[in-house]
């Protein structure tokens, strides 16, 4: 793609990333066809082409975000379909990166929609508030029927994405070592998160007990925050910046303190973005170097398991669809793991048809874009309950969220049964039904 940039543009680093990345675009349209929301909307501006046409010309101009490029670029959903099929290397991630911060910067948002996203920032990336909203959410769940309008919509879906129960807070959450239970064989850090312990602390409770009975000790050190995914996908870069930071700090004191051999992550949206710390962090001289250490040494926790020899097991017959998250299969590059390690464990595996297709949660984007969101929902639940499976499996807390909403068959954290596989205990999503 020609472009026209000034060389006095060219001189901010974040316009140079972008004008090579924007180069390398051949207008095939390759990604239109992998594309969730062209798929589901059919309108070229809703393509990644679309938008990197949008982009290219509201960066090159110098000129504020309008409606419309506002429009189209909170409808992406960043799944990175896109990057996977594109034959020319786009690095459409970073370009959108850029898009929404340029947005957040030049561009006033209704009120409504600025008011809905602020709560969201200040409200998911902090556990003990995200908790607070949850039981709130109880309250409030009878007036769901009233959010008709659309400046409303948003709360409505998050009253419907807000479970009935929230399980007790668990001490896997809290600050500690836990030591190796057979020879060690390793030192790893783990990443609590935000959202996802208070939503399913049973994902990080299998992954430490699975490593800890392999010999890997484990620790939860203490100042970690939110990863800084969710703000940075807002273009809110100070905050997810500032975040990034704080964690790199944490992470190089326990670098120094005894060595890790891993930073170990269970929400694959969460290890999307910390990989790309070095990148976030590149123009600090204070953090880039530490950045890029960190990042090297982030692992999935399904990434790490494939690196270990594992033991016997008892097989468990079970059937089990696995569900790729588009921060795994996209984002990560990570696609053959999970299911060979399932099927190392014992499980029948099964894809899904369309199996590159997002299931509509990214993130905050099942409560900001609804509409689009429940549309690939049901489509995804579709061509997972063709599979006739006995479990659904996936790495991410944001798609056991959004599944969850729309099949009866129960959907796991891919670490929780292989924790069972090797010797722990039956997951409680699975006691009492038929299969178990």
């Amino acid at each position: 793609m020609q472009t026209n940039f000034t060389a006095e543009q060219l001189t901010d680093p974040h316009v140079a990333e972008s004008e090579k990345i924007l180069r390398k675009c051949v207008h095939c349209g390759f990604c239109t066809a992998t594309c969730p929301t062209y798929v589901t909307l059919g309108n070229e501006l809703d393509s990644p082409r679309g938008r990197i046409y949008l982009i290219k010309d509201m960066l090159e101009n110098g000129r504020a975000a309008d409606a419309e490029v506002v429009t189209h670029i909170d409808r992406c959903l960043s799944c990175l379909a896109c990057v996977t099929t594109c034959p020319s290397g786009v690095d459409y991630m970073h370009l959108v990166d850029h898009a929404r911060a340029h947005i957040e910067k030049t561009y006033k948002r209704p009120f409504m929609n600025r008011f809905t996203r602020t709560i969201l920032a200040a409200v998911l990336p902090y556990p003990g508030r995200f908790r607070l909203a949850l039981k709130l959410a109880k309250i409030g769940r009878p007036l769901q029927g009233l959010m008709r309008a659309p400046v409303m919509k948003p709360f409505a879906a998050m009253l419907a994405l807000a479970p009935k129960h929230i399980p007790a807070p668990s001490r896997f959450s809290l600050p500690a070592v836990h030591a190796a239970k057979a020879e060690k064989r390793g030192r790893v850090a783990i990443l609590t998160g935000c959202a996802q312990p208070v939503l399913d602390p049973a994902i990080n409770e299998a992954a430490i007990r699975l490593l800890t009975r392999l010999g890997i000790e484990v620790v939860a050190p203490a100042g970690e925050v939110c990863c800084g995914s969710l703000v940075h996908h807002m273009g809110r870069e100070e905050q997810a910046l500032a975040n990034a930071r704080a964690n790199v700090d944490v992470w190089t004191r326990e670098i120094d303190k005894g060595g890790l051999d891993a930073i170990i992550i269970t929400a694959s949206g969460c290890g999307t973005t910390i990989k790309d710390y070095g990148h976030m962090l590149r123009l600090d001289p204070a953090y880039s170097q530490k950045a890029t250490r960190v990042a090297a040494l982030a692992k999935d926790i399904t990434e790490f398991l494939a690196s270990l020899d594992l033991p016997a097991h008892v097989p468990k017959g079970l059937t089990v669809t696995y569900h790729s998250a588009c921060s795994m299969q996209h984002g990560q590059k990570i696609t053959m793991a999970p299911k060979q390690l399932l099927k190392a464990a014992g499980f029948t595996v099964r894809d899904p048809a369309e199996g590159h297709l997002c299931c509509g949660s990214a993130g905050t984007y099942n409560i900001m874009q609804p509409d689009i969101s429940a549309a690939l929902k049901l489509r995804k639940v579709k061509n997972i309950e063709a599979t006739k499976p006995d479990v659904i499996a996936t790495g991410n807390i944001g798609c056991i969220t959004q599944i969850a909403t729309g099949t009866a068959i129960p959907i796991l954290h891919t670490v929780e049964l292989l924790d069972w596989a090797y010797g722990g205990d039956i997951p409680q999503k699975l006691r009492g039904f038929p299969l178990a």
